[in-house]
């Protein structure tokens, strides 16, 4: 079982106490030393991502992974969300020859130790030797949460500039927001100098989310990451057809990856004026590279940011030599993390600046 790693998946949350029970729940599988690896993933807000998690037990020497959804029932989350994060994993490592097994296991269900648990917190509250802490302020715990979590990001970006001066210093200011966010995003100064942001990307970017457009992604680890509340406020959603049964049927039919299949799809209906933010299939960006070139669609912008070495640098490559705006990754660097950020950011410049009318500077 040495190449065997367990990963626990939580639904994330903005109280901290939510990601430290299952870390907790983690450490104790841990002891019992059936698996010697046990790491936690969320779905959304908490760190490390499922993805991430996964990356992590793999660099530590896994060649098995076997997920388990720390949920109580099955539902969206267990059907939908978690199995299409780990078919965009496993879509990775094909693309750059890893064999690595990922096994998906079920949430706990209505099992006898579960009900045992119950019964016990039950007796507890009878025998009153639990009781819940008094007058909690529910709003003030997620205020102090969110207020510990900006000091800290202010705390890294801080670092951040300190790493990379120069660059920023040599960038239009529209950029500097961008930058500092993948670098944290990633901790990895090197994306100052490999982030390319072009044609009045920012501009282009801000303004046509202002207008209500929406944002076209390639898989559900880039839609969940977004914060789809703050593009609502502007009109516009987060549409990704992964998952859509014309896309698997697509695919099958023509031999082609999912992921540009529903590329195809989505470009066929999409309007012109929106965001493509593609964090994870080569495949999806030459589908966007042909429509582009073919004139059927016509983006405010363009994102690209696919990690690899089989086609990731190639298609980002194309994306460049397109006339659109665009942010690209240069290089197999990237990831849907990074994809993320730049989208989120350019909401947060959006909240904040009204339509922006000169060329950035």
């Amino acid at each position: 079982m040495d190449r065997v790693a367990l990963v626990l998946v939580g639904h994330g949350s903005k109280l901290p106490y939510s990601r430290d029970t299952l870390v907790k729940l983690a450490n104790i599988i841990q002891r019992m030393q059936k698996f010697k690896t046990v790491e936690v993933g969320f779905i959304v807000r908490n760190k490390p991502t499922l993805q991430e998690a996964i990356k992590n037990v793999i660099d530590k020497g896994a060649k098995k992974v076997v997920v388990i959804p720390v949920f109580l029932t099955r539902g969206k989350h267990t059907e939908d969300d978690i199995p299409s994060i780990l078919n965009s994993k496993i879509e990775s490592d094909k693309s750059t020859s890893q064999e690595i097994e990922i096994i998906y296991g079920a949430p706990l269900g209505p099992d006898r130790r579960v009900a045992e648990i119950i019964e016990e917190r039950a007796q507890e509250a009878l025998d009153k030797k639990y009781m819940p802490p008094q007058k909690t302020n529910l709003k003030q715990e997620i205020k102090d949460s969110n207020i510990a979590g900006l000091e800290i990001m202010k705390s890294s970006l801080r670092t951040i500039r300190q790493m990379i001066p120069e660059v920023l210093k040599s960038v239009p200011k529209l950029h500097v927001p961008i930058i500092e966010r993948v670098v944290h995003a990633t901790a990895d100064p090197e994306f100052a100098r490999l982030l390319m942001i072009n044609g009045n990307a920012i501009k282009e970017g801000v303004n046509s989310i202002k207008k209500g457009a929406d944002i076209i992604t390639d898989v559900k680890m880039v839609k969940v990451g977004i914060n789809e509340k703050k593009l609502r406020k502007f009109g516009g959603k987060i549409v990704t057809y992964i998952d859509n049964s014309r896309s698997i049927n697509l695919a099958n039919r023509m031999s082609i990856t999912r992921a540009a299949a529903a590329m195809r799809i989505l470009l066929e209906e999409a309007s012109d004026g929106c965001i493509i933010a593609i964090g994870n299939s080569p495949t999806a960006i030459f589908e966007v590279v042909n429509a582009v070139r073919g004139k059927s669609i016509n983006p405010a912008l363009i994102i690209a940011t696919p990690v690899g070495f089989i086609d990731a640098e190639r298609s980002k490559e194309e994306i460049l030599n397109l006339s659109v705006p665009s942010i690209v990754v240069k290089g197999p660097k990237g990831g849907s993390a990074v994809a993320v950020s730049i989208v989120n950011t350019l909401l947060s410049i959006a909240e904040n600046t009204p339509l922006i009318k000169n060329i950035e500077s």
